[in-house]
C-alpha cells in the first residue's frame, strides 16, 4: 500500500509529490489544529482519470455495500459536454452486483422536469446500456433529518427504499448556487423530489431560488437525510474532471472549462471526500484555480464542509492514500 498522505502534509506540499498541482492554500473555515487531533478519515486518490481508475477506487471504499444497490450519479441535461462519460459507468457496474442508477427529477425548467421528458433526455444522452429508475416518478417519501435547523424531514423520491446501499458517484464541477457541487450536493439536491423536495431545500419564506449561507444549511441537511438512512451501507466517490463553475444542469450552456483536471477521489466519510475534492482545487496555483474559487466564495459555498462537521456528518481531517 502506499504511505498515507495526510492533509496538513498535502496542503504543505504533498500534492506537488502527487504530481497534481504546484502550490497550497489552507481553508478559512477548518481549524488545522483541532483537525490534526481528530481521527482521520481515508481518503484515496488516483490520477488516473479512466474506467480503470474508477474501478480501483470503487473496490478501495466498497465495503459496506451490499444488497440491492443504487447508484446515484447525475445524467445530465440534454447532450451536457461534462458529465461523467458513461463509458466510466458502464464498465464500472458489472463491479456494482444489483446495481441500478438512480436519479430524480429536477425543479428547474428542463426536459427533465417530467418523468417523460427525463427518459428522453436519458436516451439522448446515452444511459441505454442500463437500468435507470427516476426515483420520485411514483411519488415522495419523507426521510428524517436527525437535529435539522431548518428541515425534521425531506421528501425524497419513494424508491429510494427499494435500495439497501448507495455508491454517490459524483462529478465534482462548480456550481451556480451552491458554490461547488460534490457527493453532498449529489445525495441531497440528487435524491430529493423533483416536486416536493427540491422546493423544501431551494425556498426560504417567499424566495424560491435563495441561495448563501442558509441553503447551504439546508442543502446539508437534506444530504445528512440521505446519509443517514443508509448509514454505513453508502459510499463516495468525487471525480475532478472538467470542472467548470456550472454544474451538469446548465448542459451545453455550461461555461467553459478553464480549471485543470486532478483525478478521483474516494471515501466512505462524505465530509472528508469534499474536504479533500475542495483541498485540491485550492492548492492548485493561483491563475488555475481562481474562476472556481471565486465561484465557491461568492456562493458561501465553504459553509457546506462547516454545516456537515457541525450535524456530525464526517471528518474534515483525512490522510490521503494514492492508488
Amino acid at each position: 500500500m502506499s504511505k498515507p498522505v495526510s492533509r496538513r502534509d498535502f496542503l504543505k506540499g504533498g500534492a506537488v509529490a502527487l504530481g497534481t498541482v504546484a502550490a497550497a492554500r489552507t481553508l478559512r473555515n477548518v481549524d488545522p489544529v483541532f483537525a490534526a487531533q481528530e481521527e482521520k478519515a481515508e481518503v484515496f486518490f488516483s490520477r488516473d482519470l479512466s474506467a480503470e481508475g474508477l474501478r480501483k477506487l470503487y473496490a478501495r471504499v466498497n465495503q459496506g455495500i451490499r444488497g440491492k444497490v443504487a447508484v446515484k450519479v447525475h445524467t445530465g441535461e440534454p447532450n451536457g459536454p461534462n458529465i461523467i462519460p458513461r463509458e466510466w459507468v458502464r464498465a464500472l457496474l458489472p463491479d456494482v452486483p444489483n446495481a441500478t442508477i438512480v436519479e430524480c427529477n429536477v425543479l428547474y425548467p428542463s426536459p427533465r422536469q417530467t418523468t417523460e421528458g427525463h427518459r428522453t433526455t436519458l436516451a439522448t444522452n446515452g444511459w441505454d446500456f442500463c437500468p435507470v429508475d427516476i426515483m420520485d416518478a411514483d411519488g415522495d417519501v419523507n426521510l428524517p433529518v436527525a437535529g435539522g435547523k431548518w428541515i425534521s424531514e425531506l421528501a425524497v423520491g419513494r424508491n429510494i427504499m427499494r435500495y439497501d446501499s448507495m455508491v454517490v458517484l459524483t462529478h465534482f464541477k462548480g456550481h451556480t448556487m451552491g458554490g461547488f457541487g460534490g457527493s453532498l450536493k449529489n445525495v441531497a439536491i440528487g435524491c430529493a423530489s423533483g416536486k416536493v423536495g427540491k422546493e423544501q431545500l431551494h425556498r426560504e419564506g417567499a424566495e424560491l431560488w435563495s441561495g448563501g449561507s442558509n441553503f447551504m444549511e439546508r442543502m446539508v441537511e437534506g444530504g445528512k437525510a440521505i446519509v443517514d438512512h443508509f448509514g454505513p451501507r453508502i459510499t463516495y466517490i468525487n471525480v475532478l474532471r472538467n470542472m467548470s463553475v456550472d454544474c451538469d444542469c446548465a448542459g451545453v450552456e455550461a461555461a467553459p472549462v478553464v480549471t485543470p483536471d486532478i483525478g478521483i477521489l474516494a471515501s466512505t466519510d462524505i465530509l472528508a471526500v469534499d474536504q479533500a475534492s475542495v483541498d485540491m482545487v485550492y492548492a492548485l496555483p493561483a491563475a488555475q484555480r481562481q474562476a472556481l474559487v471565486e465561484r465557491i466564495e461568492s456562493r458561501s459555498g465553504l459553509h457546506q464542509l462547516a454545516h456537515m462537521k457541525a450535524l456530525k456528518m464526517g471528518t474534515a481531517a483525512y490522510e490521503v492514500i494514492p492508488v
